[in-house]
């Protein structure tokens, strides 16, 4: 009698968090995670990353703020949010009660909005990990965004690093020169991962009406045109730092995760698919078990990094 494979073993590990599968749904494409939940259970993903957390409740910008393109999409969102208090007392024990590991995304206009949200998590015990945006505006140089420079990204990290105990991720911006420059730059400051990329600055105009389609003029760019940019920044910034990465753009496939993991991203997130796709997430995990089940991996400690160039 032929005993058969023991069944894959999916786990991950992102800094000091062990996730159940390396598929987490991207901040900003799903909501809050419950908005999900009628379609499957959250609870089999590796990780929910809640839209955007700020101090206060913010509107966003006016609409129009989607646009689809002919690989992807434009969002000028303006990372409207329904503000880090009512998170935690409406949404965060919902998302408790449905078994979903929680990752909260925070953003700010000043560090010390950063602080404030990252100090007010920091009780939460249903909180896995805070992933810190590094792509918004520093109101106080002018409107640059924290991620743009190495100082800015450093100085913010290193603040937030100090206001809580939680697992830090740092989100780094695609917008910038040398992303391994950034990777090292959020490590050296204290983060315990980094995940990239963020979207890509575009924009969309109509050639009948000479007008922007977004309301904000520009916005960014998601989906599966920004993949190839991204799996490359992915493994460049694998190369320069030792703490995880997390990689995020343009997967629609278990395929295309795969390929993240395979130039040693630690785990992946999905954005812009679940827009098309509700049930992307779980298909993804589904066809990474499948991949490993017919390539008799026992795990995927095997696999990640294994690109050989």
């Amino acid at each position: 009698m032929v005993t058969p494979p023991a069944a894959p073993d999916l786990t991950c590990r992102v800094g000091g968090l062990v996730l159940k599968n390396p598929v987490m749904a991207a901040s900003g494409t799903f909501g809050y995670g419950l908005e999900f939940a009628p379609f499957y259970d959250i609870s089999r993903l590796g990780a929910v990353i809640v839209k955007g957390l700020s101090p206060l409740p913010t509107r966003g910008n006016p609409p129009q703020r989607i646009v689809e393109t002919s690989a992807g999409m434009l969002n000028a969102i303006g990372l409207q949010n329904i503000g880090v208090e009512r998170f935690i007392s409406d949404v965060a024990p919902r998302l408790e009660a449905a078994g979903a590991v929680c990752v909260a995304n925070i953003y700010g206009r000043t560090v010390e909005e950063y602080e404030t949200v990252a100090r007010r998590l920091s009780g939460l015990s249903s909180l896995s990990a805070i992933e810190l945006n590094a792509s918004c505006p520093n109101v106080k140089e002018g409107g640059i965004a924290f991620g743009s420079t190495t100082d800015g990204l450093s100085g913010l990290t290193r603040r937030v690093r100090a206001a809580t105990g939680k697992p830090l991720w740092v989100k780094l911006s695609p917008n910038v020169t040398d992303i391994g420059e950034m990777a090292r730059a959020a490590e050296d400051a204290g983060a315990d991962a980094v995940t990239l990329v963020n979207t890509l600055l575009g924009m969309a105009v109509d050639h009948r009406t000479r007008r922007p389609l977004l309301a904000n003029v520009t916005g960014g760019l998601s989906g599966p045109a920004i993949k190839p940019v991204a799996l490359r920044m992915v493994w460049e910034a694998c190369k320069a730092v030792k703490i995880p990465v997390v990689g995020i753009g343009g997967i629609q496939s278990a395929g295309d995760a795969l390929e993240f993991l395979l130039v040693g991203a630690a785990a992946v997130q999905v954005g812009t698919a679940n827009f098309r796709n509700p049930n992307a997430c779980v298909e993804i995990v589904e066809g990474i078990r499948e991949f490993m089940v017919r390539e008799r991996l026992a795990s995927l400690d095997g696999y990640r990094g294994s690109f050989l160039p």
